[in-house]
């Protein structure tokens, strides 16, 4: 800046000394006594050089992307000035200031609360307030970036960072990232600067940590596997004891039903003797009341059933007749 402003004014005082010299410069043609330029010509040649020496100390190039913020002797004027080119007095100076969207990465280490060192890489895009750049400059200066939000990232991100474990830290990293963002956002938006988004990088722990860590998955990993398989085997066991009972289950069915089919069949059996008994019985009973009702009915049934063969068993004397049989000529008759 102080630069600058020392090449403006040397534009505006060379302007000016050598308006004067042209104006107050003497010496004559040789031989002739007369100067080699006449007095209108001095004036004009002089007017010439002081004005393009004051235009060109009074000329200001704000770059695209900038807020000019304009200082008279130290003091910062309360506007500023846009991207362009401006006239300003050459004893006022302009200060730079970029107002595009930028983005500044920090590494930080920090400390998690169990003690556990942690390495983290943090970018926060910013950019400062157009319409307050002077206040920033006037009350920060331009190195508002080592004056004022690297100390606000340390302090937000190990802050944040120390209310977890390192558990925690690996496990909720987004939930991290965004309360440290807006722990940031809240402590800088009083310097006028605007926190646009914010980025862990990385999280990074000591080796010892790291394998301790991986340890500890693979034994939880072990234990995992080796409940499941318990669970499966138990369950492979009672569905193998349930398959059993309902295959004793079925068995005891299947002795009760057969059972209950031989009882069945043995009582359809005595109900079918029963019937043929009492069938035959009541045959026999009604032959007996036939013959009772008609004497010499058991002849007509008997010689309907006989084969035409006279018995060859003799009987002895004194021996009683069951039945008379006719001879064969009273049969004939």
């Amino acid at each position: 800046m102080c630069r600058k402003r020392v090449g403006f004014m040397i534009f505006f005082v060379a302007g000016l000394v050598l308006g004067a010299a042209v104006l107050f410069a003497g010496g004559s043609k040789a031989g002739t006594g007369k100067p080699f330029l006449n007095k209108k010509v001095r004036i004009v040649l002089s007017i010439i050089i002081a004005a393009l020496g004051t235009f060109l100390g009074c000329i200001r190039q704000v770059p695209t992307g900038n807020t000019g913020v304009v200082v008279t002797f130290g003091r910062v004027e309360d506007y500023t000035l846009d991207s362009g080119i401006h006239f300003v007095a050459p004893w006022k100076s302009v200060v730079n200031m970029d107002n595009r969207t930028q983005i500044y990465t920090s590494e930080l280490s920090c400390f998690s609360s169990d003690i556990q060192e942690v390495a983290v890489t943090y970018s926060v895009n910013y950019r400062i307030s157009k319409d307050n750049a002077q206040t920033i400059y006037r009350t920060i200066g331009a190195g508002y970036l080592q004056t004022v939000m690297d100390p606000k990232i340390q302090e937000a991100v190990k802050g944040v960072t120390a209310k977890y474990n390192a558990e925690k830290l690996v496990e909720q990293r987004g939930t991290l990232s965004a309360q440290i963002e807006e722990v940031l956002t809240e402590s800088l938006t009083p310097y006028n600067i605007e926190v646009v988004s914010t980025s862990l990088a990385n999280i990074d722990f000591t080796d010892a940590f790291t394998n301790a860590v991986e340890a500890k998955q693979v034994a939880e990993q072990n234990k995992l596997r080796a409940q499941t398989e318990q669970e499966q085997a138990i369950i492979e066991a009672n569905a193998a004891a349930e398959r059993q009972v309902i295959q004793a289950q079925a068995n005891a069915d299947s002795a009760v039903l057969a059972a209950k089919a031989d009882a069945e069949v043995q009582q359809i059996g005595a109900d079918a003797a029963e019937y043929a008994g009492k069938k035959e019985a009541a045959i026999l009973s009604n032959i007996g009341e036939q013959m009772t009702k008609y004497p010499g009915l058991e002849k007509y049934y008997y010689y309907q059933n006989w084969n035409g063969k006279l018995p060859e068993t003799v009987l002895g004397a004194g021996t009683e007749i069951i039945m008379d049989m006719p001879s064969a000529s009273s049969a004939t008759e």
